[in-house]
């Protein structure tokens, strides 16, 4: 990991702060760049008790074993990205200490954990068109009786690939991209939702936008 006076946001040449707004008034969509998170790839096998409940010790949540789900403890989330992979996100600076804390847990088991906090940066994404816009570019099927609160799964978002998952019913997205194609994801989802309205809002505010919607969900047909 770079120096922490050295480190960059992987949009910080499109100068997102000074675009921000407090209050989205009323757009159909809402953007952001996530702060910094630490993101640490854990590989294991899941039919493996000791690995599982060594895991779940240092964590303080379980690794979720059915496919394209989330578990969430406090301020740390895993997610499924297949049988004997997961990816656990933790705020910045905790990742050092945590695959420490893996490493020991896991000792003479069979198992890897790495940092990758630098390799994705990390898109917000909500409002009641948020679907819709995914929807342009996405070819999972979206629809709230397949991917809900909860889910996530990697698939691709116009060509790029993406890490998505769905926070609440909003819907609010955490969008996970490669460094390297982020600048692309990023024009691409605005381009996207200029028919809905949408505003940029700066980074620390986006949780509080969400408290406040509305909470209608986007139209959906049955």
């Amino acid at each position: 990991m770079a120096k922490d006076y050295l480190r960059q946001s992987a949009l910080a040449h499109l100068h997102l702060a000074a675009l921000g707004v407090d209050d989205p008034d009323g757009a159909g969509v809402v953007l952001c760049e996530r702060p910094f998170r630490g993101q640490l790839s854990l590989r294991g096998n899941s039919a493996d008790h000791e690995f599982v409940e060594g895991v779940q010790g240092v964590l303080g949540v379980g690794a979720p074993l059915d496919p394209n789900t989330v578990n969430v403890a406090g301020n740390i989330t895993v997610l499924w990205l297949g049988p004997n992979e997961w990816l656990i996100v933790t705020p910045d600076g905790q990742e050092t200490e945590l695959v420490e804390r893996i490493s020991d847990a896991l000792a003479g088991q069979h198992f890897a954990v790495s940092d990758v906090s630098d390799s994705r940066a990390i898109i917000g994404l909500t409002g009641i068109h948020a679907r819709d816009v995914l929807m342009k570019g996405c070819s999972l099927d979206l629809h709230p009786r397949a991917f809900n609160a909860g889910s996530c799964a990697q698939s691709s978002l116009a060509r790029c690939h993406v890490l998505l998952h769905q926070i609440n019913e909003i819907p609010t997205y955490d969008i996970y991209v490669h460094r390297s194609f982020s600048d692309y994801a990023w024009r691409w989802l605005e381009d996207a939702a200029r028919e809905y309205g949408f505003a940029i809002i700066n980074q620390s505010a986006i949780d509080v936008v969400t408290q406040r919607s509305t909470r209608k969900e986007s139209p959906v047909s049955a």
